[in-house]
């Protein structure tokens, strides 16, 4: 279990446009469809890795508690499902039908949508303004496999419920930390 930190991408920087497939329903999801919404999230995860195992249950509390909210959330699993069968389509589906996520949960076959974020970890997280300006990027909360801390959600609901308030979102922001993206050979 060899422990990766977000690479704590630039605050500002713009959301990278996508288009990926939804791994339950198989519609195209993209951004656009959150035009409407004050705030985007983007989520890195995945099925096999501990750390988004140990946080799994908050992330579909999240998607419930804000479902009524101007928030859109889009989960993306960008591993090599190859030589991670556990990240493949189907098996994400599972996952997602398990929690009962409330979101789309897409598959990122080539990679590129993780290159664009600089995504380096699952999970790994995005929040993006009105604007599409990224407000934040990094922890959950502070609890990791094994430190007896409880999942919470506490930094990023804090984010969140900043961005969808009007407040500024704080920039004193800790890095998100787990597994690394699961790259594929040669890339």
């Amino acid at each position: 279990m060899a422990l990766t930190e977000s690479t704590m991408k630039e605050l500002g920087s713009t959301l990278p446009q996508f288009t990926l497939p939804d791994v339950v329903s198989g519609r195209m999801v993209s951004p656009a469809d959150y035009a409407h919404r004050k705030a985007l999230l983007v989520m890195f995860i995945c099925r096999h890795c501990p750390y988004v195992k140990h946080v799994e249950q908050e992330l579909a509390r999240i998607g419930r508690d804000y479902a009524d909210k101007p928030l859109g959330i889009i989960a993306i699993s960008s591993n090599d499902a190859v030589q991670y069968p556990d990240d493949a389509p189907e098996s994400l589906k599972e996952q997602a039908l398990q929690l009962g996520f409330v979101f789309p949960y897409c598959f990122d076959e080539t990679q590129e949508v993780a290159r664009a974020f600089q995504a380096a970890c699952t999970p790994d997280f995005f929040l993006y303004d009105a604007g599409r300006r990224l407000v934040y990027r990094g922890q959950l909360d502070d609890s990791r496999p094994g430190n007896g801390k409880p999942v919470t959600g506490r930094d990023l609901r804090a984010a969140i419920d900043a961005v969808l308030e009007g407040r500024p979102v704080a920039t004193d922001q800790r890095p998100s930390a787990g597994c690394n993206i699961k790259w594929k050979a040669g890339r």
